[in-house]
């Protein structure tokens, strides 16, 4: 009877249904778009590759998306054909030696369905295996591109570890090659092995259910060589395991990230580690020779002797030797390894250097004159707090809307008339938000580029409690003279533009209207091929790129436009500092980027994770003041490169900073021609270069337990210190270091330095401070000063400080006032300097409240020698501190000061006026009586208004009969003499208007 299929379609009651396959168009169709998808995949992953040639080659770094992409293939070729050959070979092998088909168990007959049903697909089944495992395995070393070129490239440290007198190189450049090769092997072992026994037993060469022998000879045998390579391969791993212990990470009561051999590592592990490599190189053997006596009978004895060698020598003997030898007398047995540790930790962060000086804390000295006058020579105090007067700088000089400065400014130091001046700087940077019409052509075409540099004293502040101006207005102008103003690259410019084409840029907006420019730089991306226009139309998501009409000759794009992704793009090698900060150098904006060379290798020194021994209050609050690779864990860090990026052509230039660094020169090697000579850097930019924070911070955690370098009174944590949190932030983060100009007790000149403050661990009095000198250039950059205090005295610490200001009526009555209405009062950096024994703290107040919408400078807190004062300005409350106004001379007039008094009547009135004014908003200022301060203010405004169009009448007669003019910027009446800054010098904020009174 003939099978017949049955009618799925039809019957006597409904209409037939023809199932059959899609019509010629549908099928047509269908692959048409199959095509279609897989070349628009096609072209989006060519878009990638080909937008990231463009732009390393537009930047000159194209050797370094070279070597990069050719390391990542060359591994992903190897190691993925490699996977693939181990792991097909057996496969081919595992069915060549398959048995004869013989009588069929019930196992062998449910077995010959599948072996039926592949037999026409072993072929490819065979190349679908291998191939998927050698593309997983290529894609895995791949990622391993960092490891290979630091093998290959390897430059000796010159240092050897203690305990098998190998140099560090083998730990931080070989021993991670070794490790991944083991790991690769491991991989390619287990699959083969794995991939083998189910051929075999698919082909009846391994029988689980059925009669006689469970395994073929053929079959053993293969096996046994798989199981012999994977036990060699644990052997290795054991000798390997013996250099790891160097660079082994470890919980240990004296440090969280305890680092090296200890003790039992040394007199237990050790030993144990080379005992079972001689036994699994003895039952690797074993195995082997299975391929002669066909029969698992020894190997399987000697494998189960190395697991138990394994739990009993290399887990149960450490833990009696730790429990009965170690903890009975842990001090005398650890000591010795203690100091290898702090040794080899204190070289790797390089704090081996640090220079601890005992510290009294307690001022001997009873001449307060002496006091008073000594407190200009030893610091340059900065009451101008770079991470609140961001939102004044705004108010103040933001011009316009579409322009905006970073959340946190910078410190940094430039010559006005010869003499250094620590100044507050940002760039007046583009901020898209603030474009009133968006839309594509505004956002990318328009508005493009940031305009110019605000800096300020940061030693002083107007009358008004506003920065002090040394460069402002719109172009800038002030005291850093003709420099390019155009930002076209910064912190802020997260988006791509495209310039240089048929569309002009809003350049800036004066009285006159807007004026236009065209980007004239080499930097970027031309977009005159169509190739070029479609690549990035598929990058950014952007269609309209491919037809605008807005592009066209000349055009260019910009991105990546950030100066810390820039460095990190050229520089994949290397850690980023999280604060890029901006200089005016030559006739240049320059981004000036710290970048790190790093390693988790070199043996005994302890780790640190980079984002937690950075975060602070300032990362708390600004992301992106943190250091790129947050997570990395490290025990070698040094500040190896010193990297710019043009403000205006974004050129990135890598200069080599550490020349003494064997991992920056394993990595020059690597990408030869990328990093240039440190004896480039040009004098100019030298002047600007600093200490880098993040450093700075992973320094001073180390050194709350590694400036002992006594084993002892290590293990003791006798003298653990803390970084102590931020006591104006409520946070609960830790204090940020802070820049300034000083003079430590060793120091003949002050220096620009940048420093913390220590406390004991979980008390809040003073143990330490800390100073490194930043001045770039000079012979004791990067020296690290420590100022100890004794344990058997107690030193006020920040928070302590900070409580004794907010406890004190009447200064707490004053912050209650100032705090009124709608006000609120803003606590600046608190300051400390150690002087003639004692310690200085100082702590600007600022008032942001009424009808303003930025802090201002209103008090400076100080306190010394248990007294403490609340003023108007630094001079006062140093005045009141130390009962005298001291006999020093003011500091000569620094550029920011107006020039003398004209001798004009009608000025010489209006300045009378003036003066009268600012006394009567003083006097205002104490009561507080806001009304009449703000009746004071509009005076003061009026008379200086008069005065200056007095003295503008006077300057145009001057010119015409030949007379001199005044300094472009320069205000032609004094400031009322009773605002001084510190030093009793007057101060005034060249092209800013009084603000408006705060409300009450």
């Amino acid at each position: 009877m003939a099978f017949q299929m049955p009618d799925r379609g039809g019957g006597p009651t409904g209409p037939r249904i023809r199932v059959g396959r899609p019509s010629r168009r549908v099928r047509t169709l269908l692959m048409t778009l199959g095509v279609l998808a897989v070349l628009g995949m096609a072209f989006t992953m060519f878009a990638g590759f080909w937008t990231d040639w463009l732009w390393y080659r537009s930047v000159n770094y194209s050797s370094v998306f070279t070597t990069t992409l050719s390391t990542k293939i060359g591994l992903f070729f190897v190691f993925g054909l490699l996977m693939a050959f181990a792991v097909g070979l057996n496969i081919w092998l595992a069915h060549r030696l398959r048995p004869p088909l013989s009588a069929m168990s019930m196992e062998q007959q449910s077995l010959d369905r599948y072996r039926m049903g592949i037999a026409p697909y072993k072929k490819w089944l065979l190349l679908g295996v291998t191939a998927l495992v050698g593309l997983i395995a290529g894609a895995s070393a791949s990622s391993q591109w960092r490891t290979w070129l630091m093998w290959v490239n390897g430059v000796p440290f010159g240092e050897k570890d203690p305990q098998f007198k190998l140099d560090v190189a083998f730990y931080a450049f070989d021993l991670p090659w070794y490790r991944f090769l083991l790991g690769f092997g491991f991989a390619a072992t287990i699959l083969s092995l794995i991939a083998a026994a189910l051929t075999h037993y698919l082909y009846g060469g391994l029988r689980v259910t059925s009669p006689g022998a469970r395994a073929t000879a053929a079959a053993t045998g293969h096996l046994s060589v798989l199981l012999g390579v994977f036990v060699a391969l644990k052997a290795v791993a054991y000798w390997l395991d013996r250099y790891g212990l160097a660079v082994k990470s470890s919980d240990f009561k004296a440090t969280d990230n305890w680092t090296g051999l200890r003790y039992v590592d040394a007199n237990a592990y050790l030993p144990a580690k080379t005992i079972l490599f001689c036994i699994a190189v003895i039952c690797a053997l074993l195995f082997f020779a299975t391929l002669w006596r066909r029969t698992w009978q020894l190997p399987v004895i000697g494998f189960g002797l190395m697991v138990l060698s394994a739990i009993l020598i290399g887990g149960l003997y450490p833990a009696i030797v730790q429990k009965f030898q170690v903890q009975p007398n842990e001090q005398a047995k650890e000591a010795p390894y203690v100091e290898k540790n702090l040794k080899a930790t204190r070289e790797a962060y390089g704090i081996d250097g640090t220079q601890v000086t005992e510290y009294s804390g307690v001022s001997k000295n009873e001449d307060k004159t002496k006091l008073r006058d000594d407190v200009g020579a030893t610091a340059s105090i900065r009451v101008l707090d770079p991470n609140i007067v961001s939102p004044t700088f705004q108010q103040l000089q933001q011009m316009r809307k579409y322009y905006a400065f970073p959340t946190n400014l910078d410190v940094d130091r430039y010559k006005v008339k010869s003499e250094d001046q620590d100044t507050v700087i940002g760039l007046r940077e583009l901020n898209l938000a603030g474009v009133d019409k968006q839309n594509w052509i505004n956002n990318h075409f328009r508005y493009t580029h940031g305009y110019g540099v605000v800096a300020a004293k940061g030693t002083t502040a107007d009358p008004e409690g506003r920065p002090a101006f040394t460069e402002s207005d719109l172009p800038s102008q002030g005291v850093l003279g003709q420099y390019e103003q155009r930002v076209y690259y910064g912190e802020k410019t997260t988006t791509y533009s495209i310039v240089g084409g048929p569309q002009k840029e809003i350049d800036y907006s004066d009285d006159d209207g807007e004026k236009t420019t065209s980007y004239t730089g080499d930097s970027g991306v031309n977009l005159s091929s169509p190739l070029n226009r479609a690549a990035y139309a598929v990058a950014f998501g952007e269609p309209q790129i491919l037809y605008s009409g807005a592009i066209g000759e000349g055009s260019r794009v910009l991105y990546n436009r950030t100066p810390k992704e820039r460095v990190e793009a050229v520089a994949p090698w290397l850690t980023i500092d999280g604060d890029a900060y901006p200089a005016v150098v030559g006739n240049r904006i320059q981004w000036i980027v710290d970048a790190y060379t790093t390693t988790n290798g070199y043996p005994y020194a302890s780790r640190t994770t980079l984002g937690d021994t950075t975060a602070d209050s300032l990362t708390a609050t600004n992301n992106t003041r943190a250091v790129v690779a947050q997570q990395n864990q490290v025990n070698y860090i040094r500040n190896s490169v010193k990297a710019t990026v043009d403000a205006y052509t974004g050129e990135v230039k890598l200069y080599q900073w550490d020349t003494k660094d064997p991992v920056l020169k394993t990595w020059m090697k690597a990408f030869p021609g990328t990093v240039e000579k440190k004896s480039e850097i040009s004098p100019d930019l030298m002047a600007h270069l600093r200490y880098p924070q993040d450093l700075f911070k992973v320094q001073r955690e180390l050194l709350t337990r590694y400036h002992v370098k006594d084993a002892t009174t290590f293990l003791s944590g006798s003298e653990v210190w803390q970084v102590p949190d931020d006591p104006t932030n409520k946070s609960g983060d830790a204090v940020p270091p802070y820049y300034l100009s000083m003079k430590l007790p060793d120091q003949q000149a002050q220096a620009f330095s940048l420093t913390t403050t220590f406390t004991p661990n979980g008390r809040d009095n003073l143990s330490a401070f800390m100073a490194v000198d930043s001045e770039a250039g000079t012979p004791d950059y990067g020296k690290i000063r420590v100022l100890k205090l004794p344990t058997s005295t107690t030193v006020d610490g920040p928070k302590q400080v900070q409580s004794q200001f907010n406890s004190q009526q009447d200064i707490a009555e004053s912050i209650r006032l100032l705090s009124g209405g709608a006000s609120e009062v803003e606590y600046g950096n608190l300051l400390t300097v150690p002087l003639d024994g004692g310690l200085l703290y100082v702590e600007p107040v600022y008032v942001r409240g009424g009808g303003l919408k930025y802090p201002l400078l209103r008090k400076v807190l100080v306190t010394y020698g248990g007294n403490t004062a609340f003023e108007n300005t630094l001079d006062e409350a140093l005045n009141k501190v130390f009962g005298t106004e001291g006999t020093a001379p003011p500091p000569a007039d620094q550029g920011t000061n107006p020039p003398p008094t004209s001798q004009n009547p009608t000025v010489q009135e209006a300045l009378k006026d003036a003066q009268e004014a600012f006394t009567a908003g003083q006097e205002a200022l104490k009561k507080p009586d806001w009304e009449a301060y703000a009746k004071a203010q509009k005076d003061l405004e009026d008379a200086l208004k008069r005065a200056e169009a007095a003295q503008a009448e006077a300057d145009k007669k001057a010119g015409a009969t030949g007379g001199a003019k005044p300094s472009p910027g320069s205000s032609p009446s004094s400031t009322p003499s009773g605002a001084a800054e510190p030093g009793g010098s007057p101060a005034s904020s060249p092209g800013a208007k009084p603000s408006p009174a705060p409300s009450g």
